[in-house]
């Protein structure tokens, strides 16, 4: 079947305006870039405002405050995300949410380096009238701080009532100022290798060391979280531990969210924007702008469709020149040539139609001396291949035109 000669559409025939189309497209390039920056870099922009016993938690149970007052004087507090990074000498605080948060490696990355671990003690429900602020309803039992360490290092936790009253700090290499004054619960911890730092009244363990490690049991959060740093006292207490943990004069203290869930890790998608993997990112970006350009504009003014077999004289010679060349019939021709060519020369040289083939095969004989027409023909019917002919044919035509000059 032939294909049908099809008209260039016009502009306001076509279903599709090409302006609206290039701006749904722009609008969609632009939001599936969005999305893959967006979840690269999703764990990075987590607020951590969700009232939990982190660095990045604004609520009373939270450090941010810890964070914000070290900042301030000096002393370069950096959130860890990054398991890592754990692996970096500076002391970190390490406060889970709760006892059976699997903080194992946490502790493995931070093997003998300097780590204060916070134990939890609240039970918080979400504050609806203030968002990242939370109710603190009650204690949490006391099997859920019991079992951070565990099994490997069991804890006992004891809570008491108390009047306000200053903390023993037991460490003669403590600095002076570490001087913490109780909550009104205080929350303490006993272990068979928990060693003393601070304690209160009752010589109850409120900051201890296990064994010879460079790991510290924090046991009351009270004392450095978001609450606690309402109180000046507890507040310059606080920088004083920090100065205590950091006695090898790191240039930082760390503070761990990864137990918190707050972590991230490297992902293949995030290298594709981070240096040195960004610029063969961008440049694979402008190639398919380009390409997309390339598909959306045309290029010079559009070409009709051709047919499959074309209108005209000359197409149905083409076409019946291409079947018998398909038939393999070509060198059969020869006597047909000679047959056109002769009644070519007739009508040029004005011989009379009454003549038959043989008197004009004689006229044409006489007309050119240099070139015999009889043997021409003779090899025109002769011939048994397509060079043979196409050869004679040659010979033919420069025959006429010997015989016009």
């Amino acid at each position: 079947m032939s294909d049908i000669a099809i008209g260039a559409v016009r502009p306001s025939e076509s279903p599709f305006n090409r302006r609206t189309m290039l701006w749904v497209t722009a609008v969609g390039v632009l939001a599936f870039v969005a999305m893959l920056v967006l979840g690269a870099y999703a764990p990075d922009l987590r607020s951590g405002r969700n009232g939990g016993t982190h660095a990045l938690s604004n609520a009373a149970v939270g450090f941010s405050g810890l964070v914000r007052l070290a900042e301030a004087t000096g002393r370069n507090p950096e959130i860890v995300r990054s398991e890592a990074e754990l692996e970096r000498d500076s002391p970190t605080i390490v406060s889970p949410d709760h006892g059976y948060t699997d903080i194992s490696d946490v502790l493995g990355r931070r093997g003998g380096r300097t780590t204060l671990l916070v134990l939890p003690k609240w039970m918080t429900m979400p504050d609806r009238a203030r968002s990242g602020w939370v109710r603190v309803p009650a204690l949490i039992p006391r099997e859920d701080p019991e079992a951070t360490l565990a099994p490997d290092a069991p804890l006992s936790i004891r809570r008491s009532r108390t009047g306000g009253e200053p903390l023993t700090t037991v460490d003669s290499a403590a600095p002076a100022a570490l001087r913490f004054f109780a909550p009104k619960i205080t929350q303490t911890a006993s272990g068979e290798d928990l060693r003393p730092v601070i304690t209160d009244a009752s010589g109850r363990i409120v900051l201890g060391q296990l064994g010879d490690s460079r790991l510290f049991i924090l046991a009351d959060p009270d004392l450095i979280n978001n609450h606690g740093m309402g109180d000046q006292r507890q507040a310059r207490a606080a920088l004083a531990l920090l100065d205590y943990l950091n006695s090898g004069g790191s240039n930082a203290v760390l503070f761990d969210v990864t137990a918190n869930g707050l972590g991230r890790s490297r992902s293949p998608l995030k290298l594709a924007f981070d240096p040195p993997f960004l610029a063969v990112t961008l440049t694979i970006f402008v190639a398919m702008l380009l390409a997309g350009f390339q598909a959306l504009v045309r290029f010079g003014s559009p070409r009709r469709p051709e047919r499959a077999i074309a209108f005209g004289k000359s197409a149905l010679v083409d076409n019946s020149a291409a079947l018998i060349r398909k038939a393999g019939r070509e060198a059969r021709l020869g006597a047909r040539y000679v047959d056109v060519i002769r009644e070519r020369a007739a009508v040029l040289f004005r011989l009379a139609p009454t003549l038959d083939r043989e008197a004009v095969d004689m006229r044409m004989e006489a007309l050119n001396p240099r070139r015999s027409f009889a043997e021409l023909a003779n090899a025109a019917s002769q011939a048994r291949s397509r060079d043979e002919l196409l050869g004679v044919a040659r010979s033919l035509h420069h025959w006429v035109k010997e015989v016009q000059e």
